[in-house]
């Protein structure tokens, strides 16, 4: 090879992975019902993309030249959706790349996900993934890392700042914490030293606080992300309050407490999320499922109280049933319209791409899914992806499937 060509290849190269969008086309989407997550709802509109972002949503027809057309004739588009906390990688990560990686990435897929935030894996296999779904070596969502630095690992304050650099020069892109519901000063201290270090090297520290206590002193001791509703009692509103004040988001993982069906067994029995009997196997419990019921109040209190409120499965079973899980236990608190606004812009702003995702509006990333019904009737519309779009990109198309 000339030393011409090789440069052109790889110049070639470089362009071609330089980013998660390089398959992007131009689309218009057609006869569609639009829910755009900002609030506004067209019954029959069209959304365009070009170069992997969205370039118009309008109402009746688009002119767009040269896209390719996808009639979703009594079909609705909406964006893609959110995990905020899912956990991917199981087991040897060299033998999960080899068997799993490719159905499981798929599995997001078709389940509607276009984006997840990992919720505290191994470096480097998170890393790993990352870099085969931004490469094109695994088609999947993108992915967005996070590994851990819990205080309870940590004798003196030096030993969590340590972590915490270990992980920004890792690039993993959010640290996480997980605190116990009792929240002792030694692990709040250690706590404070992470967060304080996270904010020198200006990323995020999001704390796993299951409990009111744990997670006012979350917040306190300087967390800017909590990824869980507390259970453990139920929350007064001037600690919700706190949270909002403090400009905090928060995931809802209310399912955590509801028991499982269907996932782990086929004989009606009721779990917990990891397959253990429900309600003994759910972890720092009471033991009498009543979790259920205080997540499930606690997440309308903080809702209502002004804080920004996503979504998170904390799961790692197949997407559409941790799906389904999730939002059968947010239905007791939320309204449909309430499921769009957690599930996009407010998810968007968790994982910190509110500038990208969340909402179908001009700029942003074109991360769609096309669902058949109205999810505005009911949140089981939502379990029903029939395209699947990332970045540009048609990475699911299952209409002629329905």
């Amino acid at each position: 090879m000339t030393k011409l060509l090789f440069v052109i290849v790889v110049a070639w190269f470089a362009h071609a992975f330089a980013a998660p969008d390089v398959f992007a086309q131009d689309l218009v989407i057609t006869n569609a019902r639009v829910i755009v997550g900002n609030g506004q709802v067209i019954e029959r509109g069209a959304v365009v993309v070009r170069n992997g972002r969205i370039a118009s949503v309008t109402a009746g027809a688009a002119s767009a030249p040269g896209a390719r057309p996808l009639d979703a004739r009594g079909m609705t588009v909406m964006p893609g959706f959110i995990d905020g906390h899912r956990h991917l990688i199981r087991g040897p990560a060299e033998a999960w790349f080899k068997a799993e990686a490719a159905d499981r990435m798929r599995e997001f897929l078709e389940a509607g996900y276009t984006t997840l935030l990992e919720g505290g894996g191994r470096i480097p296999d998170i890393l790993e993934l990352k870099r085969r779904v931004d490469s094109g070596q695994l088609t999947g969502p993108r992915i967005i890392t996070s590994a851990r630095a819990d205080p309870s690992e940590f004798k003196t304050a030096e030993d969590a700042r340590a972590r915490v650099r270990a992980i920004v020069e890792a690039g993993v892109e959010f640290v996480k914490a997980a605190i116990t519901p009792q929240a002792a000063p030694q692990e709040v201290a250690m706590l404070a030293a992470a967060a304080e270090e996270a904010r020198a090297h200006g990323v995020n520290l999001m704390v796993h606080a299951v409990s009111p206590k744990a997670m006012v002193a979350a917040v306190k001791a300087g967390a800017t992300k909590l990824v869980h509703t507390p259970h453990n009692g139920y929350l007064r509103p001037e600690e919700a309050r706190l949270v909002r004040d403090a400009g905090i988001e928060n995931l809802s993982t209310i399912g955590f407490g509801v028991p499982v069906f269907g996932v782990f067994n086929r004989d009606n029995v009721p779990t917990f999320r990891d397959g253990k009997p429900w309600p003994s196997g759910i972890i720092d419990s009471a033991g009498d499922g009543r979790e259920a019921g205080e997540k499930a109040v606690n997440g309308r209190l903080l809702w209502d109280n002004g804080v920004t409120y996503g979504f998170g499965t904390d799961t790692n079973y197949h997407p559409r049933a941790g799906l389904a899980h999730e939002l059968r236990a947010l239905n007791l608190m939320f309204s449909p319209l309430d499921l769009v606004t957690l599930m996009g812009p407010s998810t968007a702003a968790f994982v910190d791409r509110g500038n990208d995702l969340g909402t179908l509006e001009p700029g942003k990333l074109a991360d769609m899914v096309v669902l058949d019904g109205n999810p505005l009737e009911g949140y089981w519309h939502l379990l029903e992806a029939r395209v699947v779009i990332k970045g540009g990109e048609v990475v699911v198309d299952k209409r002629g499937a329905r």
